[in-house]
């Protein structure tokens, strides 16, 4: 699974990155060495405009999302946090997903992510669980495969009210390769820049097309390294917790 990542980019960069057209200034999130389910990320999307129907020209967009998708029925926001995750193998299946995953995808973009691996203490014998900080060799943009969706309040009775839609994500996991494997079974996909137009064309709808764009990523690209347990609070933030510490 994926359960945190680091997000550190700005808006600036990341709309250039990713060619996007539409961003809102006012629309702002802080640099996070520690993103944690139900936090607000970044994500690049492509929608139709407001009123103009969904077979309308698509304009991509950069926009903050909360991490752990809320189906549209959904009867309680709180099932998000059980959703962080959905699993290549099945997402264009699965009830919670299947609907997402052939109109409404998008790409989280991330520094690297973190994952855990059990290790005993060589003095005290007890296991302990390890983060590691796994991120491109070459520094750049991961492109983590996600798809979003739209929550009504039913509380709220104007549906042009902004407060009563709430707009979350979820991750798409696969197999763990590369630098990965060798910590835990699963980890993020990751789509290549090639990928990226015909993921977001939300107007290419074909299920067999799209999960042929969901590949394992090649070995060799990925790199690990031992970080400090304080990323396993999430109240603990900042460029600090990317810093290597002796292997255990």
């Amino acid at each position: 699974m994926c359960g945190r990542y680091a997000s550190t980019r700005s808006p600036e960069d990341l709309a250039q990155l990713f060619q996007v057209s539409e961003w809102h200034p006012e629309e702002t999130l802080a640099p996070s060495w520690n993103v944690a389910p139900t936090d607000e990320v970044w994500a690049v999307l492509e929608r139709a405009p407001r009123g103009e129907g969904e077979d309308a020209p698509a304009r991509r967009r950069l926009r903050p999302l909360r991490w752990g998708l809320v189906p549209s029925w959904a009867k309680d926001v709180k099932i998000g946090a059980r959703l962080i995750n959905a699993r290549v193998e099945t997402v264009h299946e699965k009830p919670a997903f299947r609907g997402a995953f052939v109109k409404r995808r998008c790409l989280l973009p991330a520094d690297g992510f973190y994952e855990w691996d059990a290790v005993k203490d060589a003095k005290s014998g007890k296991t302990r669980k390890q983060p590691y900080f796994i991120h491109p060799e070459d520094g750049q943009v991961l492109a983590l495969a996600g798809l979003y969706e739209f929550w009504r309040d039913p509380a709220i009775k104007d549906g042009d009210d902004p407060a009563a839609w709430l707009l979350t994500c979820t991750i798409i996991t696969t197999e763990a390769t590369d630098a990965a494997g060798r910590i835990h079974p699963r980890m993020p996909l990751a789509l290549t820049p090639d990928h990226y137009d015909a993921w977001l064309d939300p107007h290419h709808r074909s299920t067999d097309d799209l999960r042929a764009l969901l590949v394992q990523p090649a070995n060799g690209h990925l790199d690990a390294r031992p970080v400090s347990p304080a990323v396993n609070s999430v109240s603990n933030n900042g460029p600090q917790l990317l810093d290597e510490v002796p292997a255990p």
